[in-house]
């Protein structure tokens, strides 16, 4: 029961974070457009510094926005063969919880954009140079779905398996930041991709931690 109502507050943490990030686009025909803001500020101080680096930058960026994600995935699958070859069955269970949290936020992720219908910055705002091509016209920007798979498998692999944190936490925020560096999303929209997948696979994992079922290694 404790571990039922631990989840619930993750849940409810997450969505109460989501909330306030959001651009509020409920009801409206229009897209919503971010022209100003902390976010939009940021925004233009990341993306506009990493545009004026050398030309190879952007397509380093790019690949190592996707590189990050390639990364969790592999460590998760390494995880996996240990849980194999030592025959360890709660960490599988952990693992396969990771990969549930991650379906699942990435599915709540892709409904949000249909929700918030919030335009890329790279369209909205005016002299944004952004080092990937923009995503055309209905590719919605909040939440990032980049942000969000990152930080579902990095909290479901810290949680599973607490001495992979140094390593996966890191490689979810530089997925976050590389986005906005590449000129695709806000802060706001890694920011609450991050708290989405983070969410969502805490807390499953918290209530097969509650069971009895989540090995910690």
């Amino acid at each position: 029961m404790r571990g039922a109502f631990a989840a619930v507050a993750v849940l409810s943490a997450g969505a109460g974070a989501l909330w306030a990030l959001a651009p509020g686009g409920l009801g409206r025909q229009a897209p919503v457009r971010i022209t100003d803001g902390v976010s939009a500020s940021a925004y233009r101080e990341l993306s506009g510094a990493a545009s004026h680096g050398p030309g190879w930058l952007g397509g380093l960026f790019e690949l190592a926005t996707e590189g990050t994600l390639v990364a969790l995935g592999l460590l998760w699958l390494w995880t996996g063969m240990r849980a194999w070859r030592d025959r360890n069955p709660r960490l599988g269970t952990g693992l396969a919880l990771t990969a549930i949290g991650t379906v699942v936020a990435y599915a709540l992720s892709e409904g949000l954009k249909l929700v918030a219908d919030q335009e890329r910055p790279c369209r909205a705002l005016a002299g944004a140079d952004p080092l990937a091509a923009c995503p055309p016209t209905g590719d919605w920007s909040f939440p990032s779905n980049h942000a969000t798979l990152a930080a579902a498998l990095a909290v479901g692999l810290a949680l599973t398996r607490p001495r992979l944190a140094a390593v996966t936490l890191p490689l979810a925020a530089a997925a976050a930041l590389l986005r906005v560096l590449v000129g695709v999303h806000y802060p706001h929209d890694v920011l609450a991709g991050a708290v989405l997948g983070g969410a969502v696979a805490a807390a499953l994992l918290v209530l097969a931690r509650s069971a009895g079922r989540l090995h910690q290694a």
